[in-house]
């Protein structure tokens, strides 16, 4: 499989989220080729502030692998991972992480904030970003868009 074949499994997990009225992000964690785990948001029907989707996958994968260490395996999200997300990412050290699109608020692989590119750090995951951007994109703005029309009718009710 490529990497569009991985990403666009995790739009499907990103749809998971939106039909649960999670923000819809979806992530598929992969070791040689095979699906290891998936993940999609889940932060408000948990209760749970780390409850995101790249930490649901890499939760799961730990679990199957019994190590919380993740060496060779690759990460494919539908929106460039936050600080938590990138920081969990390395510290399971990830060979590399693919997201499809840029986060421009929180982003931490290049549009904010980029911890992956700190030669300080002790392990240093391969980021590539844009596979499938614009249908993450589309998928997120979407989501927003009938968000913001649903809260406009619950006020004006």
């Amino acid at each position: 499989m490529t990497d569009t074949d991985f990403m666009r499994l995790a739009l499907l997990e990103a749809r998971k989220a939106a039909s649960l009225g999670e923000v819809p992000v979806g992530a598929v964690l992969v070791l040689n080729g095979e699906i290891i785990a998936t993940g999609f948001n889940q932060p408000i029907s948990r209760h749970d502030p780390s409850a995101h989707a790249e930490m649901l996958a890499l939760r799961a994968a730990a679990e199957k692998m019994g190590n919380y260490r993740l060496p060779g395996c690759e990460l494919f999200v539908t929106l460039e991972p936050c600080i938590m997300c990138a920081g969990a990412m390395m510290h399971a050290r990830l060979a590399r992480v693919v997201y499809a699109a840029p986060d421009l608020k929180t982003g931490a692989a290049g549009s904010v904030i980029n911890p992956f590119d700190d030669r300080r750090l002790n392990h240093h995951t391969e980021v590539l970003g844009g596979v499938l951007a614009e249908e993450a994109a589309q998928m997120l703005s979407g989501f927003f868009a009938l968000r913001r029309e649903q809260q406009k009718a619950a006020r004006q009710s």
